[in-house]
């Protein structure tokens, strides 16, 4: 499990969460034009830098996640807490608000 540090101090996801380095959002159209800030929607996309060790289960044990360090996701528009860590734009939500896995990423 790994985890990030934000401003100092360690963060380190628990029970089924995720924490998700956005990536960035595209600075033209298909057709080549600029857009302004405030134009660019918010990426759905990002790249997990940390994982929590998994949902418990009734029995104490935890599930394992479905999703690793280092894989590209999808998820949910308006999931999980928006955070800022050393300029980078991130976001911590819950393995359920994960809807893909891009592979070849």
């Amino acid at each position: 499990m790994a985890a990030v540090t934000l401003n100092g101090a360690e963060v380190k996801p628990l029970g089924d969460r995720v924490f998700i380095k956005i990536s960035e959002s595209e600075e033209k159209t298909a057709g080549g034009i600029l857009l302004p800030d405030a134009a660019k929607e918010k990426p759905n996309q990002g790249t997990i830098v940390a994982v929590g060790p998994g949902k418990r289960n009734d029995d104490g044990s935890h599930q394992a996640m479905d999703v690793n360090v280092g894989d590209t996701v999808l998820y949910s528009k308006y999931a999980g807490t928006d955070i800022k860590v050393e300029g980078n734009e991130c976001v911590l939500l819950s393995e359920k608000d994960i809807l893909a896995v891009l592979v070849g990423k």
